[in-house]
């Protein structure tokens, strides 16, 4: 069976290649970024492992053999899921590996913003000691910060802002009171949070339905003076409704892991305000959650293609009505 790593960015697949050798698994590492370089390396593959490089449905359409395909990470915005349910290929990802380490980071550009840390380390390195230059700066515990998206990562979140003594209101349709009132938070719809909130923290994943949602619209709803972090994905904020609220004040400061286009453009606006805060795309990592990513993305391939079984991570679960797995290959080292 032919395992296809379209593409990665460490300096060696020892994670992967611990999970995977088995006398019956070719493991081929490729370095893909166009649809024809991953058709050509996957066009007869039984499984595909996936950072960057695009899985689009004209890809889809020329896997001969694929059945299952593992991204990298929690986003699956690379993969198109509904041509791969369609085709009978499962998908699956890793939710669970770096909640701690995004939502560290999250809270790490939450208190770079509000206590002006950023800035003002940069005022005091041109040369200025001067308190005035950072004001002004709230006390925590009589502001409110609202979380866009409420799954395991800004529920982790919600925890460690209330211990600082933040109000939380979050926003997400798929949400249930009872588990707001468990969190100990209020549940409001987007324009309510857009106007209450003093900060807003962006953690919902890359759809048709999310792109864009922070927009021209909502930051008008926005009180002057309110700061974002977006740890999630770079498209669910447009960028030029985010350029024209900071210019005009509206938002006086944002943290970004993520924007549209990774890597930036050096002459990317964000790059001259000094009041934004970017760090490249690195929110999940640590040395433990990459090691539990990798392996956990392989663990979703051995799920398939060795035990039989329905990758433990499966995103896109309307598969199960089109294909029934069977085990293809039994072996006593992997029954996890």
């Amino acid at each position: 069976m032919k395992v296809v790593i379209t593409d990665h960015e460490y300096k060696d697949l020892r994670f992967e290649d611990k999970i995977l050798d088995h006398e019956d698994i070719e493991v081929v590492k490729m370095q893909c970024k166009t649809e024809d370089e991953v058709i050509e390396a996957c066009h007869d593959a039984d499984a595909i492992m996936n950072l960057y490089a695009p899985i689009s449905r004209r890809v889809i359409e020329n896997l001969k053999n694929c059945k299952i395909i593992t991204r990298y990470g929690v986003g699956v915005d690379t993969i198109d899921l509904d041509a791969a349910t369609e085709h009978g290929i499962c998908v699956g990802n890793v939710p669970d590996y770096g909640v701690d380490e995004v939502s560290d980071h999250a809270l790490a550009l939450i208190l770079s913003l509000l206590r002006k840390i950023t800035t003002s380390n940069q005022i005091v390195k041109n040369g200025t000691w001067d308190v005035n230059l950072s004001k002004p700066i709230r006390r925590l515990n009589r502001l409110t910060i609202g979380l866009v998206g409420f799954g395991n990562i800004p529920r982790r979140l919600a925890m460690k802002v209330q211990a600082l003594g933040l109000n939380v209101i979050v926003s997400d349709p798929f949400v249930s009171e009872e588990i707001a009132k468990e969190s100990n938070v209020t549940l409001v719809s987007l324009e309510e949070l857009c106007e209450k909130a003093d900060l807003i923290s962006v953690h919902v994943p890359l759809n048709a339905s999310t792109k864009g949602m922070i927009g021209k619209e909502q930051f008008g709803l926005m009180k002057k003076g309110v700061y974002l972090v977006n740890t999630a994905r770079g498209p669910v904020v447009d960028e030029d409704a985010l350029l024209e609220a900071i210019e005009s004040g509206v938002v006086a400061g944002a943290g970004l892991d993520v924007i549209e286009t990774e890597p930036i453009n050096p002459d990317h606006p964000f790059l001259k305000k000094e009041n934004v805060t970017l760090t490249p795309h690195m929110a999940g990592y640590s040395e433990e959650s990459a090691e539990e990513m990798r392996s956990k993305t392989a663990l979703g391939i051995t799920d398939v293609l060795l035990r039989g079984q329905y990758p433990k991570y499966l995103v896109n679960k309307g598969v199960k009505e089109k294909v029934e797995l069977k085990s293809f290959v039994m072996d006593k080292r992997y029954q996890f």
